[in-house]
């Protein structure tokens, strides 16, 4: 199955919550901390209790890269403990020259085997044309991102009196030939989110920010809703995976996505 029909079967079903992967060993269990290995047993955990309710795990590079060639294996594992049928998307934020690129888009589609990366397309078109060579993955291309310094370049305003990340969304569009490219769009600007849903055409799109950055699920889905524009993933980390720092992390993991797709639920079906 690939990447997009992953992503469309889960939300068919309701499903639109994408765990966030950001495993930080500060942040897990004191008792695991102990245990042989601690972050792949708290991702084990985590996967098990949430996995029959998400619609995509998102494994974010950087707190696994820190840890050397454990860290790899220690990502490399955690992927495979996540069923085959629901969309991983590698959040490494890529983006060099061609050629590096194609070697970055090898390392997380044919090693890794991710379904799904994300992408930083401010060196252009053949920074990100690797990524989208692979006709059954989903890359999912920065447009304007949920951190405050979001401001310093996406939201610059052009000559033609847009700003910079809607050309990037216009970019997007105009690269979505082999219907593989999505958009990252952070969920903390909603006012932005309300002026350019429309510009989004069909790209999937990927909603960082709700929960510990602020961000409102009900307004974001609300939106969405009344666009009539289902092909989302709302992901959330620290929401879901530290809801609680005791033995109880696992279910309590489940209990908060099983809630938060109540939420959304009731409101497809207002």
């Amino acid at each position: 199955m690939n990447a997009v029909n992953k992503l469309k079967l889960k939300n068919d079903e309701g499903k639109f919550i994408c765990v966030g992967l950001d495993t930080d060993l500060e942040k897990i269990p004191l008792h695991l901390k102990y245990s042989e290995n601690p972050i792949l047993e708290f991702n084990k955990k985590i996967i098990e209790a949430t996995s029959e309710y998400a619609a995509a795990y998102k494994i974010n590079f950087a707190f696994y890269e820190k840890l050397g060639s454990k860290g790899f294996d220690i990502l490399f594992q955690t992927k495979e403990f996540i069923p085959k049928d629901i969309l991983v998307i590698a959040d490494a934020k890529r983006g060099d020259i061609g050629n590096t690129s194609r070697h970055y888009a090898d390392s997380v589609f044919n090693y890794f085997r991710f379904d799904s990366i994300t992408v930083n397309p401010y060196m252009g078109e053949d920074s990100v044309k690797p990524f989208l060579d692979y006709e059954n993955k989903l890359i999912f291309i920065l447009a304007l991102t949920s951190n405050p310094g979001a401001d310093d370049f996406e939201k610059l305003q052009l000559k033609n009196g847009s700003y910079l990340f809607q050309r990037v969304i216009e970019k997007v569009n105009s690269w979505n030939i082999k219907s593989n490219c999505a958009i990252v769009f952070g969920a903390t600007k909603l006012q932005e989110l309300q002026e350019n849903i429309y510009a989004f055409g069909n790209l999937p799109v990927l909603l960082p920010g709700v929960g510990a950055q602020g961000g409102s699920i009900e307004e974001v889905m609300k939106l969405f809703i009344r666009n009539k524009k289902l092909d989302l993933l709302i992901n959330i980390s620290r929401g879901i995976i530290y809801k609680d720092n005791t033995d109880n992390f696992a279910p309590a993991a489940k209990k908060e996505i099983i809630s938060l797709n109540e939420k959304i639920n009731k409101l497809l079906s207002e």
